[in-house]
């Protein structure tokens, strides 16, 4: 039986290892004390590898998790054992070059916490429930700008409050489809 592409994971990690922006979309890890026990595993597992150049691909308890690093924030998406690789890499490059556009190529911690809500609706638009719903960093970010509340206002100002309410109309604008 064929399914659709699911993603377990989709984490933002600092170069300690400690949360920027996570999404589970799976039951695997049911408490917040199991998630962030198995973020601290796999930062472990990977931070002494070198995936700036290009995404790297491990096995991790059963899962593939493909992981790339950019200055000082590790980006990672988790995948169950028969995944496919490619689809998962893929789902990795959009995140990473959708953040680093909405971040105008300013890829780091600061920068990305002071954006965190781009950062989300970013999420948002690439899994839901799971399942992959776009990979091109070009259209994510495209609609991710696009969802804002003041369109003249640059990305860099846009308040948690306006990507809410952004959230919102989106939300309200697909239920009366």
């Amino acid at each position: 039986m064929e399914t659709c592409p699911a993603v377990k994971n989709i984490l933002l990690l600092d170069s300690e290892g400690k949360r920027v922006a996570v999404k589970y979309y799976s039951d695997d890890w049911p408490t917040n004390v199991a998630r962030e026990a198995f973020e601290k595993a796999v930062f472990a597992k990977t931070q002494k590898t070198n995936a700036r150049a290009e995404a790297e691909i491990t096995m991790f308890d059963n899962y593939i998790v493909v992981y790339k690093f950019s200055q000082d924030l590790h980006f990672f998406v988790t995948g169950s054992d028969n995944e496919n690789e490619i689809i998962l890499a893929s789902v990795l490059q959009g995140f990473c070059d959708a953040v680093g556009i909405l971040l105008r190529a300013n890829v780091e911690k600061k920068e990305a916490l002071e954006n965190l809500d781009l950062i989300l609706l970013c999420l948002d638009e690439i899994v839901d429930g799971g399942i992959v719903l776009e990979t091109d960093a070009n259209v994510i970010a495209g609609k991710v700008a696009s969802n804002s509340l003041d369109s003249g206002a640059p990305l860099s100002e846009q308040t948690i409050s306006q990507a809410l309410a952004t959230a919102r109309e989106h939300l309200a604008r697909s239920l009366l489809k």
